[in-house]
């Protein structure tokens, strides 16, 4: 069982191992009712995490005129959403001149079941556009961090001015490769994890 760092602890909420809600507490779609053992993070949990995530993503580039919003799909859908609204939501309340410009991608490193060693960058057919931009690339879960790293390595070949990541969730592996995301938004235990868009 992977232990959290003090550096983790610091930057997002750590929910416990063995540790969740009681379903009967909640409202609980019917398709899941019946996989679900317990509610890991309430949804209004989830909620004030993103919008306190918005005000330290922008307050990471203050001199920035625009941010490049990467979501990663399908599973970072929801959460870049609701991120890039509350991101929006703090520009125009403190008057800060910043335009959020959202692109969608997918991150391929799987043919068939196996993995090919390699990220492919799907969604944006000309990578040469981020040249000199600051770039937000939004994730729902890092599992091991290795397609991450990848990806990360493959958007430096294009000269950004800047690249972060968020993460809703972190999972705790002893399989990670050592990647923390700038802004994460939980830490969880290493299970499988659905609801709120994850795939």
């Amino acid at each position: 069982m992977a232990t959290v760092s003090e550096d983790i602890r610091k930057k997002c909420l750590v929910i416990p191992d063995n540790s969740g809600y009681d379903t009967n507490m909640f409202t609980i779609p019917v398709k899941y009712a019946d996989y679900l053992k317990s509610i890991l993070i309430p949804n209004g949990l989830v909620k004030d995490r993103t919008q306190k995530l918005a005000v330290d993503i922008l307050s990471s580039v203050p001199d920035a005129k625009s941010l490049v919003v990467l979501c990663v799909l399908k599973g970072g859908y929801k959460f870049c959403s609701e991120l890039v609204d509350a991101m929006e939501r703090y520009v125009c309340s403190c008057e800060i001149n910043m335009s959020l410009k959202v692109e969608f991608i997918r991150l391929k490193s799987y043919h068939n079941v196996s993995s090919t060693g390699e990220v492919e960058v799907i969604g944006i057919s000309d990578l040469s556009h981020l040249e000199g931009k600051d770039i937000l690339i939004v994730e729902d879960i890092i599992d091991t961090g290795r397609t991450m790293t990848k990806a990360l390595k493959l958007l430096s070949e294009y000269s950004p001015n800047s690249v972060q990541c968020a993460s809703l969730l972190l999972k705790r592996t002893d399989k990670s490769c050592g990647y923390v995301p700038e802004f994460i938004g939980f830490s969880c235990p290493d299970e499988f994890v659905l609801g709120y868009g994850l795939t």
